[in-house]
């Protein structure tokens, strides 16, 4: 079974689960002629509507690539988590305006042994399946699966809220029914904005794991041909397609084939591991004694100085042109990154007066 399939059945126990709660609830509301828990079984039904969508946008983000779509359509996954959402987020608003009114119009609420059961029946069943639901998103890396989980473990909250608030009208003859909505609801406003922002930070572009990067950085550097991995860029289309690119620092004694064949079987690599389709780069370590292996060990020598700098790369002799290239990232602390260039550019030509020199500005992408 694959991740698709077991969102989609996970959505469908979702769905069993609530129609079994909401006929539950209103057999017993019938039979206790309660238009309250009647309403409340229709409420369970409208929860099924999360699962519903979780389970439409799993089924159109597996759509193959098409013209107007040529890295597939995984991000849906996103938009259906962000609509599951915007209902924990209204759920949570509406919960809020009514218990604002409960503490403004307060009124005397009675329950009956019936709609203790009733409510207790229903705590335990969305505490379980919220659980359940949330676990399983988690697992595949669903964010609708984990914000559909979150909606029934909040339903399981208020519901809480509600018993609490019934024993304290029971014992003390208090009701504290809005006071407690407010917070609760407050706190599920928040959850919502939460996990609203996680699917729309991967829609923005959010940043790469550290851990993959880590775990990519590592994986090629076993091979040894190579000296170092830069410029790494990933691009995510849904949670089992990322599209990226990096470079890595070979000798310039190896030929264009040893290259290719070096290339080729860290791109493999990397779709094997991970799922990433792969562009890989190539930047030549000069070695040997020739005139660019000293001009970049002093170009080296000469920025290695400065703190600001993160990392260098890319080094490059263009002979014909007297002219050479690097790039550098620096850190975040540098707010003129211009300026700095310009200085680092003043400062090479000082060591090198009659060569040409850019300084190339990069950037941390991942890391």
């Amino acid at each position: 079974m694959n991740r698709s399939q077991q969102i989609i059945r996970t959505s469908i126990v979702s769905i069993i689960a609530n129609v079994l709660l909401a006929a539950f609830k209103a057999v017993v509301g019938l039979l206790a002629h309660s238009v309250a828990i009647v309403m409340d079984a229709v409420n369970n039904l409208t929860d099924v509507f999360s699962s519903v969508v979780t389970i439409i946008g799993t089924r159109l983000s597996q759509r193959p690539p098409d013209l107007k779509h040529p890295f597939g359509h995984g991000r849906i996954e996103y938009f259906s988590a962000i609509v599951i959402s915007v209902i924990v987020l209204s759920a949570g608003i509406t919960s809020l305006i009514e218990s604002a009114i409960k503490i403004i119009h307060p009124n005397t609420p009675t329950y009956s042994k019936v709609t203790l059961i009733v409510i207790i029946v229903a705590i335990i069943v969305k505490l379980l399946l919220g659980r359940y639901v949330k676990a399983r998103g988690e697992q595949l890396n669903s964010d609708a699966l984990i914000a559909s989980g979150s909606d029934a473990l909040f339903d399981a909250i208020i519901t809480l809220s509600t018993l609490v608030s019934a024993g304290i009208m029971l014992i003390w003859n208090v009701s504290l029914d809005g006071i407690l909505g407010v917070i609760i609801s407050l706190v599920i406003v928040k959850a919502g904005f939460d996990m609203l922002s996680s699917p729309v930070n991967e829609l923005l572009g959010a940043r790469i794991p550290s851990k993959l990067v880590k775990e990519i950085k590592q994986e090629i550097l076993t091979h040894k041909e190579v000296y170092g991995v830069y410029d790494i860029i990933l691009h995510n289309y849904g949670p089992d397609v990322l599209i990226g690119s990096l470079h890595v620092s070979v000798k310039d004694t190896m030929n264009a084939y040893e290259i290719h064949g070096l290339t080729r079987t860290i791109s493999e690599e990397m779709y094997q591991n991970h799922h990433i389709i792969m562009t890989v780069g190539v930047y030549a370590v000069a070695t040997g004694e020739h005139k660019r292996a000293k001009l970049q060990d002093t170009v080296v020598r000469t920025l290695q100085k400065h703190n600001d700098i993160l990392q260098m790369h890319g080094f490059y002799y263009f002979e014909k042109e007297n002219r050479l290239s690097i790039d550098i990232i620096p850190n975040y602390t540098v707010k003129d990154e211009a300026a700095f260039g310009k200085q680092l550019e003043e400062e090479l030509r000082n060591q090198l007066p009659d060569i040409n020199i850019t300084v190339v500005i990069d950037h941390n992408y991942s890391e």
